[in-house]
């Protein structure tokens, strides 16, 4: 009997969608799983602390109790220390970031572009210490901060953090796929090397950078333990260290907890957003490191 072909190729190409109907369904779960506690952490911020307890839950509150924010700005004591710790934690992660961006991108371009003895060893030894936790250098890095008189200083912030070796590797990845042609034609013109670095490597290198730099944000946005350690002080106390401290004292207040979060949340989210198109460039860095 003769087989019609135009039915069999509908055929393969029905079980050819069946796949990314099942990939494009297990997206869609992952993408709730992340959103629906963001989107109960929002809403929640807005209810009234009698709503937020009723089960079922309710994602629309009945009213706006405005008052959640107010107590999540004002704090435990009332004297607005939240404002003071926003300012604190944005400095902190500002600085951070900037001084890690431009230092890797140094480091990066050095082993990415210049052939010297012992260059592998470098940067084996640099990607080791990601392996190590930092709750094991922890302890150390205290005594030498505290040895150097960080304690309780911005310095003892933001200093220990100003290089990673993440930054490094991502850095390196990028770099390593960037012309040697354009390198080589800037040094017949007469260029330096630090003018090479500044006008061409760093200019062309947007999407790592801003990649580099959302990631370092919003690891030292997050910081809890080291600034628990190094400030004891309430005006140099971060937002982590701030809702931790809210949130013993105020452990029924779910409006003003949920509150804090979201307001927490707004610094992050703003830079994600302003540079999201730099940033999914920069999955180039990683496709560029497995070919």
């Amino acid at each position: 009997m003769a087989q019609n072909p135009g039915a069999s190729a509908s055929s393969k190409q029905n079980q050819s969608k069946i796949p990314d109907i099942i990939i494009k369904l297990l997206l869609a779960i992952a993408a709730l799983a992340v959103l629906i506690p963001m989107l109960f952490m929002i809403t929640a911020s807005f209810m009234p602390v009698m709503e937020i307890r009723k089960m079922p839950y309710r994602w629309i509150p009945s009213h706006i109790a405005w008052s959640n924010f107010y107590r999540a700005v004002a704090g435990n004591d009332g004297n607005f220390v939240f404002i003071r710790n926003v300012i604190n934690s944005l400095l902190v992660s500002s600085t951070v970031s900037f001084f890690t961006v431009i230092l890797s991108a140094i480091t990066g371009y050095g082993l990415a572009k210049f052939r010297f003895k012992g260059r592998n060893i470098v940067f084996m030894a640099i990607m080791m210490t990601m392996m190590i936790p930092f709750e094991t250098i922890m302890v150390p890095l205290y005594m030498v901060a505290l040895n150097l008189g960080f304690q309780n200083t911005y310095r003892g912030l933001i200093v220990p953090f100003l290089m990673n070796a993440f930054g490094v590797f991502m850095m390196r990845q990028y770099l390593q796929t960037f012309p040697d042609d354009m390198l080589d034609a800037s040094r017949i013109d007469g260029c330096s090397e630090p003018e090479i670095f500044a006008k061409i490597v760093m200019v062309n290198s947007g999407p790592a950078l801003a990649s580099l730099a959302i990631l370092t944000f919003r690891q030292q946005w997050d910081n809890l333990i080291w600034p628990l350690m190094i400030a004891q002080e309430k005006r140099l106390k971060t937002v982590p260290t701030y809702i931790v401290s809210f949130a013993e004292e105020k452990f029924a207040d779910e409006g003003a907890m949920m509150a804090v979060a979201f307001l927490a949340s707004i610094p992050v989210i703003i830079m994600f957003i302003t540079l999201s198109k730099y940033f999914v460039m920069g999955s180039a860095v990683y496709s560029a490191g497995k070919e």
